[in-house]
C-alpha cells in the first residue's frame, strides 16, 4: 500500500508541475500575442463613429497597439479575440442635487454619435454594454442582430428611440438582454410585437422597463415561451393587459417578476402569477389590481413559499383581511414587506401573522390609527418601518412605538411616521432605539414641545427629520452629540434660541434646514466645521450679527440661504472660497457695505440673491468675472451703482432673471443688456436712465415674458409690443406719440404705460387688431384724447382698466358692457358727458367703479345697487349729477368708499345706510387685488384712489383695502343726520358738510369709534355737541363750522386740540373758544338779579347792540375770507 502511495504522490507531483509549465507557457505567449488586426481597425472604426468629449477612448490609438488593453475591452486569454466591450455611462449621478460642473462631467462622460457596423467583424462577441450614454434618439441598429455569439446585450438607459428592431431576435445564445429606459425628450422606444423574443431560448434576464408596450398585446404569450426566464422586468411600460386567465405556465425558474408601474384598473389580481412557485422577488407596485385573488389551493399567497420581498403598494385588494391572512401563510420567509397605500386599516391588519424574518415593513399611506399588532411578527428584529400618511392622532409616540421600546435590545435602524397626524410630544424613551439610523416624524403632524436633550444619545443617527410640526425650544446642545449625521432638517416649527456651537461637531453633515423658524442670535462660527456640507438653510427666522467669516471653509457648498433674517455687517470675503455655490440668497436683511470682490469667483453660481439689504458701492465687471453659469440675478433694493470697466463689456454669464430695480444704471442706456438674450424676466425699475431706448432693444430678447423698467425717464416712441411678452410696465416714464400696436397672437397679461406722454387715439391700441388675452390695462396720466373706441368686444379678458387724467371725451359706449370680467373701473378726471349706460350693469364682478371729476348728468342710476353687489368703491364725485340718492343704493352691502361730493343731489340721506355690512362690521370682507396668472405664479394688480384729507390730496394703493370713507359734501341733501348712520362703526372719514342739512347730531356718534376724520360744516344743524364726540380718540380733523350749534364743547384730548376754525359759525363755549362757558352764566345770573337798583340796561344793552352790529358789520366781511380759505383747505373728500 506504500508503494502505491507513494506513485500516486509523485504521479500527483509531476501533473502539478506540467500543469504550471503550460499556465506559463501561456501567460508569456498571451503577453506576446496582440488582439487580432481585422478586430483592431473594426473597434478604430466603431470608435470614430462615437462622439467622446471625455476623451474616454484615449487608449483606442495605434495600428500595432493591443486592443486586448484599450479601455473597456476584455479579450480571450488564449485565442486573443475581443469577447468584451463594456462602455457605461454614468447612471448613477443625481442631476436634480449635483453641481453644474457635476452634471457637465457626467454629460460629457456619455458617448454619442452613431454605432458603427463594424463590430459585426467582431465574431467572438459575447458581452456588450452601452448603457447610461446618450444616443439622441437613434433606433436600435438592425445590424445588432447579427452579432450571434452575444450572451449579454445592455443598451438601456441611453436615449435610444423608434421601435426595437425584431432582428435582435436572431441572438438565440443571449442570456441577458437590457433595453429598459427612462423618461426624457430622447428615450421613447417601443415594441409592438414581441414575438421575435420566443427564438430567445437561453434567455435569463429580460428588462424593458419602460419600453413602450401598449401595442404589444402577445406580451404574456411570448414571455410564457422562454423556459430560462430568472429575472422579468417590464416596470412603467403600459402593458394593455395582464392576462388573468393562463392555460400553462412554463415560467418554472422565474425568481424575480417586476410589473410595478403598469395600471391595471378594473383587473382582478391575476391567478397565474401564484403558479410561479419559483418567486424570490414580486413587485406589483402600482399595478392597482382591484380585488381579492380567489381563495383556493392554486391562486393564493400560501404557494409562493420562496417568497422574500414582497412590493405591492397602490393596490386595492390587499385591504381585504382574507389576503392578508393568505400572506401570513408565508410570513415566514419574508424579509420585505411594501403595503403602502393600499387602503389597509387597523383592524385588517390583525389578520397579519408570523412575519419573523421581516426585516423591512411599509405600511405608509393606509388607514391605520392604532398600534402594530405584536402578533404580526418578531418586532426587535425589524430594522425599517414607515407608517408615514395614516392617521395616528390619537396615540402618543410612545404608545405607537411600545413593541419596539420594550424590546431589550430593539434593531429598528429606520422609522418613518411622517405625515401621519401626530399631535404629541417627543418622549425621551425614543433614546431606547439605540441602532436608529434614520428618523422622520415631518409634515403634516402636530409635535410640539422641545427637543429633549436625550436626542443626542442616539449615536447612529445619520437622518434626522422634524420639519413641519410645532416644536419649540432651544435646539439642545446634545445634538452636536450625533457624530454621524448626515442630514437635519428642523424647519418649519417654532424653534427659538441660538444655533447652539455644538452643532459645529457634525462634520459629516451634509444637509442643515433650520429656516422657518425663529431662531435668534448669530450664526456660530463653528458653522465652518461642517467641511461636508452641501446645503445650509437658515431663512426665515431672527437670526442676527454678522455672517462669520468660517463660512469660507464649506468648500462642498452648493446652496446657501440667509434671506429673511437681520444679518447685519458685510458679506465676508471668504465667500469666495465656496467653488461648488449653485444658490446663494442674503436678500431681506441689514447687510451692509458694498459686494466684496470674491463673489466674482463663484464659478459654480446659478443664483444670486442680494435684494432689499443696505448694500452700497460700484458694481464693476470683476465682479462678475466667473460667474459663466449664473442665470439667476436678484439685487433690487439696495444702493448700488453699476459701472464696467469698459464702456462694450460683454457679460461671460447669459441670464434668464435680472432683477435690480434702484440700482444706479444711467444716464446712458446700458449696451451690455443687450448680450443677454436668454432674458425671460426683466425688472430695471427705477435705475435712472434717461436716454432713449434703443432701436435694437426688442430684437434682443426673443424669449422675454416679464418687463419692468418703471420710475426711469427713458425717452422714445414704442411702435410695437413683441407677442412673447405676459407683463409689461414702462410707467412713469417720458415716452411720446402714439400708443404702441399690439401683436395679433399676442400673449400680453399686463400692460402699463401710465404716467407717459403718449398722445392721440385709444383707437390705435384697441381696435386694430383681432383681440387679446390682456387682464390689466392701465394707461392714465397720458394726453390721449378723443372719443372712447366701442370695440370693447375684443377684450372681454380685462379685469383692471384705468383711464384717468386724460383728455378722453364724448359718451360712455355702450360697448363697455362686454367686459363682463372686469373688476376695477377708473375713468377720472376725463371730459365724459352724457349718462351712465344701462349696460355698465352686466359688469357683475366689479369691486371699483371710479367716474369722478368728469361732466357726466343724470340720476345716479339704480341698477348700481341692484345689479353690482360686488362694489367696494363707488365714486362719482364731481360731476352734475341730480336728484335723489335711491335706496336701491343700501344693497352693497360690501360698500367700503362711497363718494357723490360735489353733485347736485337732492331729498335726505336714505336711513337704510346701516345695510352696510361692512362700514357696520358686520363683515370683514375687503377689497380684492386683481390677480393675473404669470409663469409659475400670480402677478397682483392693486387698484388705487385719492383722498384729499386735510388739505392734501393722498393717493392710497396697498392700503386701500382698509380705507372706510362715506363723502356726500357739496350737494343740497336736507333733513336730519339719520341716527343709523351712526351704525357704520367701521367708518374712518365721515363729511356731510356744505348741504342743507338740518336737527341735531345723533348723540349715539360715540358709537363710530374709528372716525379720524369728521366734518358738518356749513349746514343747518342744531342744538347741542353730543358729549360722546369726546369718546372718539383717533379724531385727527374735526369741522362742525358754520351751524347753528349751541352750548358747551365736550372735553377730550381731541376736540381740544383742534383749531378754533373747525367751530366758527355756531354759539358754542368752551376750549378751544376764547368764549368761557361759566363767564356767560354768570353773567346772565347778574342781570336777572341787578333790575331793582333802577339803572336802565335797557338804554345800556341797546348802546352796546349797536356798537357790535356796527363793529362786525366791518370786521366780518374782511374776516370771513380769511376764515373761510383755511376751511376749504381742511375739507377732505375722495377723488381721482
Amino acid at each position: 500500500m506504500s508503494a502505491v502511495f507513494k506513485f500516486s504522490y509523485i504521479s500527483s507531483l509531476y501533473l502539478t508541475f506540467c500543469l504550471l509549465l503550460v499556465l506559463a507557457l501561456s501567460a508569456k505567449n498571451y503577453d506576446a500575442t496582440l488582439c487580432h488586426d481585422d478586430e483592431r481597425q473594426a473597434l478604430l472604426q466603431f470608435k470614430s463613429g462615437l462622439v467622446d468629449e471625455a476623451d474616454r477612448l484615449a487608449s483606442w490609438v495605434g495600428e500595432t497597439s493591443d486592443c486586448c488593453k484599450w479601455a473597456g475591452i476584455l479579450c480571450d486569454n488564449i485565442t486573443g479575440h475581443v469577447h468584451k466591450i463594456h462602455l457605461p455611462g454614468n447612471c448613477l449621478i443625481d442631476l436634480s442635487i449635483s453641481t453644474f460642473k457635476e452634471q457637465s462631467k457626467a454629460i460629457r462622460q456619455m458617448l454619442r454619435g452613431d454605432i458603427s457596423q463594424s463590430i459585426l467583424y467582431l465574431k467572438q462577441l459575447e458581452h456588450l454594454d452601452l448603457s447610461c450614454n446618450d444616443f439622441r434618439g437613434i433606433q436600435i441598429p438592425r445590424f445588432m442582430g447579427s452579432l450571434g455569439n452575444l450572451r449579454y446585450l445592455n443598451l438601456s438607459h441611453s436615449s435610444f428611440g423608434g421601435t426595437i428592431p425584431p432582428q435582435l431576435g436572431n441572438l438565440t445564445e443571449l442570456e441577458v438582454l437590457c433595453l429598459g429606459n427612462f423618461y426624457d425628450a430622447y428615450e421613447s422606444t417601443s415594441i409592438t410585437n414581441m414575438q421575435w423574443l420566443s427564438s430567445m431560448r437561453s434567455l435569463r434576464h429580460l428588462d424593458m422597463s419602460g419600453v413602450n408596450l401598449t401595442e404589444a398585446s402577445d406580451w404574456f404569450q411570448v414571455i410564457n415561451t422562454l423556459p430560462s426566464l430568472a429575472q422579468l422586468h417590464l416596470s412603467r411600460s403600459g402593458l394593455p393587459d395582464i392576462h388573468p386567465n393562463v392555460a400553462s405556465l412554463n415560467l418554472t425558474f422565474l425568481s424575480s417578476l417586476d410589473l410595478s408601474g403598469n395600471y391595471f384598473y378594473n383587473s382582478f389580481m391575476p391567478r397565474w402569477i401564484f403558479s410561479i412557485t419559483s418567486l424570490v422577488s414580486l413587485d406589483l407596485s402600482g399595478c392597482h389590481f382591484s380585488g381579492p385573488p380567489i381563495p383556493s389551493s392554486t391562486s393564493s399567497f400560501h404557494n409562493l413559499t420562496s417568497l422574500k420581498f414582497l412590493h405591492i403598494s397602490e393596490n386595492e385588494f390587499m385591504s381585504s383581511s382574507l389576503v392578508i391572512k393568505e400572506l401570513s401563510s408565508i410570513g415566514g420567509n419574508l424579509i420585505s414587506l411594501d403595503m403602502g397605500f393600499c387602503g389597509v386599516k387597523s383592524a385588517t391588519l390583525d389578520s397579519l401573522h408570523n412575519l419573523t424574518s421581516l426585516l423591512s415593513l411599509d405600511l405608509s399611506g393606509n388607514q391605520l390609527t392604532s398600534t402594530i399588532p405584536k402578533s404580526l411578527g418578531n418586532l426587535c428584529n425589524l430594522r425599517h418601518i414607515d407608517m408615514g400618511y395614516n392617521n395616528f392622532q390619537n396615540i402618543s409616540l410612545t404608545s405607537l412605538l411600545r413593541s419596539f421600546l420594550d424590546c431589550k435590545s430593539p434593531s429598528l435602524e429606520s422609522l418613518y411616521l411622517d405625515s401621519s397626524q401626530l399631535s404629541c410630544s417627543l418622549p425621551n424613551q425614543l433614546e431606547q432605539l439605540v441602532n436608529l439610523v434614520h428618523l422622520d416624524l415631518s409634515r403634516e403632524n402636530g409635535i410640539s414641545g422641545p427637543i429633549p436633550e436625550s436626542i443626542g444619545n442616539l449615536s447612529f443617527l445619520r437622518s434626522l427629520n422634524l420639519d413641519g410640526n410645532l416644536i419649540s425650544g432651544p435646539i439642545p446642545e446634545s445634538i452636536g452629540n450625533l457624530s454621524f449625521l448626515r442630514s437635519l432638517y428642523l424647519d418649519g416649527n417654532l424653534i427659538s434660541g441660538p444655533i447652539p456651537e455644538s452643532i459645529g461637531n457634525l462634520s459629516f453633515l451634509r444637509s442643515l434646514y433650520l429656516d422657518g423658524n425663529l431662531i435668534s442670535g448669530p450664526i456660530p462660527e463653528s458653522i465652518g466645521n461642517l467641511s461636508f456640507l452641501r446645503s445650509l438653510y437658515l431663512d426665515g427666522n431672527l437670526i442676527s450679527g454678522p455672517i462669520p467669516e468660517s463660512i469660507g471653509n464649506l468648500s462642498f457648498l452648493r446652496s446657501l440661504y440667509l434671506d429673511g433674517n437681520l444679518i447685519s455687517g458685510p458679506i465676508p470675503e471668504s465667500i469666495g472660497n465656496l467653488s461648488f455655490l449653485r444658490s446663494l440668497y442674503l436678500d431681506g436683511n441689514l447687510i451692509s457695505g458694498p459686494i466684496p470682490y470674491s463673489v466674482g469667483g463663484l464659478s459654480s453660481l446659478e443664483s444670486l440673491d442680494l435684494s432689499q439689504n443696505l448694500l452700497t458701492g460700484v458694481v464693476t465687471d470683476v465682479h462678475f468675472s466667473k460667474l459663466i453659469g449664473l442665470k439667476n440675478l436678484y439685487g433690487s433694493g439696495n444702493n448700488l451703482t453699476l459701472r464696467p470697466h469698459h464702456a462694450n463689456w460683454v457679460p461671460s454669464f447669459q441670464l434668464e432673471i435680472l432683477y435690480i430695480s434702484s440700482w444706479d444704471l444711467g444716464p446712458q442706456f446700458p449696451l451690455w443688456l443687450l448680450t443677454q438674450r436668454d432674458l425671460s424676466c426683466l425688472d430695471m425699475r427705477n435705475t435712472k436712465i434717461s436716454s432713449t431706448m434703443p432701436e435694437s432693444f426688442w430684437r434682443s430678447f426673443p424669449n422675454l415674458q416679464y418687463l419692468d423698467m418703471s420710475q426711469n425717464q427713458i425717452q422714445g416712441r414704442l411702435f410695437e409690443i413683441p407677442a412673447t411678452l405676459y407683463e409689461v410696465d414702462l410707467s412713469s416714464n417720458l415716452f411720446s406719440g402714439k400708443l404702441p400696436k399690439l401683436f395679433n397672437s399676442s400673449m400680453l397679461n399686463v400692460l402699463d404705460l401710465s404716467n407717459n406722454s403718449f398722445t392721440g387715439s385709444l383707437f390705435h391700441l384697441l381696435c386694430s387688431w383681432g383681440g387679446n388675452v390682456i387682464e390689466a390695462l392701465n394707461l392714465a396720466n397720458n394726453h390721449l384724447s378723443g372719443a372712447i373706441p366701442k370695440c370693447w368686444v375684443k377684450w372681454q379678458s380685462l379685469r383692471f382698466l384705468n383711464l384717468e387724467n386724460n383728455n378722453l371725451s364724448g359718451v360712455i359706449p355702450t360697448a363697455m358692457g362686454y367686459l363682463s370680467s372686469l373688476v376695477s373701473l377708473n375713468m377720472c378726471k376725463n371730459k365724459l358727458s352724457g349718462r351712465l349706460p344701462a349696460s355698465l350693469m352686466w359688469l357683475k364682478e366689479l369691486q371699483i367703479l371710479e367716474f369722478a371729476s368728469n361732466e357726466l348728468v343724470g340720476s345716479i342710476p339704480t341698477w348700481i345697487g341692484t345689479e353690482l353687489l360686488d362694489l367696494r368703491i363707488l365714486n362719482l364725485r364731481s360731476n352734475s349729477f341730480d336728484g335723489t340718492i335711491s335706496h336701491e343704493l343700501c344693497y352693497l352691502t360690501a360698500i367700503q368708499i362711497l363718494d357723490f361730493a360735489h353733485n347736485n343731489l337732492s331729498g335726505n340721506i336714505p336711513r337704510c345706510f346701516n345695510n352696510f355690512t361692512v362700514l357696520s362690521k358686520k363683515e370683514t370682507t375687503e377689497i380684492d387685488p386683481v390677480s393675473v396668472f404669470f409663469g409659475n405664479g400670480t402677478i397682483e394688480i392693486t387698484s388705487s384712489a385719492s383722498l384729499v384729507m386735510k388739505g392734501q390730496e393722498y393717493t392710497y394703493s396697498t392700503i386701500l383695502r382698509l380705507v372706510m370713507v362715506l363723502d356726500l359734501s357739496g350737494n343740497k341733501l336736507s333733513g336730519n343726520i339719520p341716527v343709523e348712520l351712526m351704525a357704520l362703526q367701521a367708518l374712518q372719514s365721515l363729511n356731510i358738510s356744505k348741504n342743507q342739512l338740518t336737527g341735531v347730531i345723533p348723540k349715539n356718534i360715540g358709537d363710530m369709534k374709528f372716525l379720524e376724520s369728521f366734518d358738518v360744516s356749513s349746514n343747518h344743524l342744531s342744538g347741542e355737541l353730543p358729549m360722546s364726540l369726546s369718546g372718539l380718540t383717533f379724531l385727527s380733523s374735526f369741522n362742525v363750522s358754520f351751524n347753528n350749534l349751541t352750548g358747551r364743547i365736550p372735553t377730550s384730548t381731541q376736540l381740544q386740540s383742534f383749531n378754533e376754525s373747525s367751530f366758527f359759525g355756531n354759539k358754542l363755549c368752551g376750549v378751544p373758544l376764547t368764549q368761557i362757558c361759566g363767564e356767560i352764566e354768570h353773567h346772565k345770573d347778574q342781570q336777572e338779579g341787578d333790575t331793582s337798583h333802577g339803572v336802565d340796561f335797557g338804554l345800556i344793552i341797546s348802546v352796546l347792540l349797536g356798537f357790535f352790529v356796527g363793529f362786525w358789520s366791518i370786521v366780518i366781511p374782511l374776516n370771513v375770507g380769511t376764515i373761510w380759505i383755511p376751511l376749504s383747505k381742511l375739507r377732505y373728500m375722495l377723488g381721482c
